[in-house]
């Protein structure tokens, strides 16, 4: 069994504590990183390093060197935090130099996410719909068709849907309450009339079924106490893929549960294309709808598909023509 954490205990242990403060200050919440601080910071008492003048750029490679990873995008995040760390504790003078010169490694594997075209996202539904109840999961079908749904139309995580009580849903207002998710940070996040049928079908059949419900209840259970799990709506999704046809492209990641979430982020971005807008004056507002800190964070969900270069290439053309009409009036 792993010991418990006792704390931060080599010389690095006030830095470490005051760079976490301030990344959950922006309202990250850091939580896989500090691990890996956790883990250096160990690595520090470990080697008997007594001061901050101890720590050269040879200790922190022999400590990247003690965490394998095997995945290029794994070991490249380690460094990451190391770097940021060091980055942000030589600008706040807890350091007058910088100890870490080790590479990043290419990634020559990395496969771009599976998005779901609309039609795709129809028949997910429709399998997710007839999905049989069972003793322990009654209104299987029709609460998996609303999670996948939501998941899928509004982009949400996983996570987000999983903890959502009846108290979130404004069903009058077509407003859903994501409270403290991912960066610890609620939202407010509005739905169209398709989504507020669905849920008032799920909502309908739930009263049917259970009986008035409780506001603290969680929106998304099968007997009114845990909600459903997330692993669990992912196995269940995963159970549904056979049955959906799908053709993975070269080079494509099979699909995953969290793929819904890019292919909303894609789609919204194709839409805002094909409707004339400027994606680039639109992204704060879509990151800020999807939960993120700032558009960076966005940017990773907004794979190039075909259709986005068609409109790109559209727009660039028509930008084309009318300078070129300026240019020769």
């Amino acid at each position: 069994m792993r010991p418990a954490w006792n704390g931060y205990h080599s010389p690095l242990a006030e830095g470490i504590q005051a760079f976490l403060a301030y990344k959950r200050a922006l309202g990250e919440s850091f939580l896989t990183e500090e691990y890996a601080l956790r883990a250096l910071d160990a690595f520090l008492v470990q080697q008997q390093v007594h001061a901050i003048e101890d720590i050269t750029s040879e200790l922190i490679e022999a400590f990247l060197v003690s965490r394998p990873r095997k995945r290029p995008r794994s070991y490249n995040h380690l460094i990451s935090v190391v770097r940021r760390l060091f980055n942000w504790l030589t600008k706040q003078y807890y350091l007058d130099y910088f100890p870490l010169h080790m590479q990043t490694r290419q990634e020559t594997s990395q496969r771009i996410p599976f998005l779901f075209t609309p039609v795709m996202a129809r028949k997910l539904l429709v399998c997710a719909g007839r999905l049989q109840d069972s003793r322990n999961t009654p209104l299987r079908g029709i609460t998996y068709r609303t999670i996948f749904a939501l998941l899928y139309g509004l982009g949400l995580r996983v996570g987000e849907v999983s903890r959502l009580c009846l108290s979130d849903l404004d069903i009058e207002q077509s407003l859903l309450i994501i409270r403290q998710t991912k960066f610890y940070k609620s939202r407010l996040v509005p739905f169209g009339p398709r989504m507020k049928e669905l849920l008032e079908e799920y909502l309908e059949m739930r009263l049917k079924k259970h009986g008035p419900p409780l506001p603290e209840e969680f929106l998304f259970t099968f007997f009114g106490g845990r909600p459903i799990n997330r692993h669990t709506i992912g196995m269940t999704f995963q159970s549904l893929i056979p049955q959906l046809g799908l053709r993975v492209p070269e080079g494509v990641s099979p699909p995953r549960l969290h793929h819904l979430r890019h292919s909303f982020a894609v789609g919204t971005l194709l839409r805002w294309y094909r409707a004339g807008i400027d994606p680039g004056t639109r992204l704060l507002h879509l990151s800020t709808f999807m939960g993120h800190v700032n558009p960076t964070s966005t940017a990773v969900y907004l794979t190039i598909t075909p259709d986005l270069l068609q409109e790109a290439n559209l727009r660039f053309e028509r930008f084309a023509a009318t300078a070129i009409e300026e240019a020769l009036s």
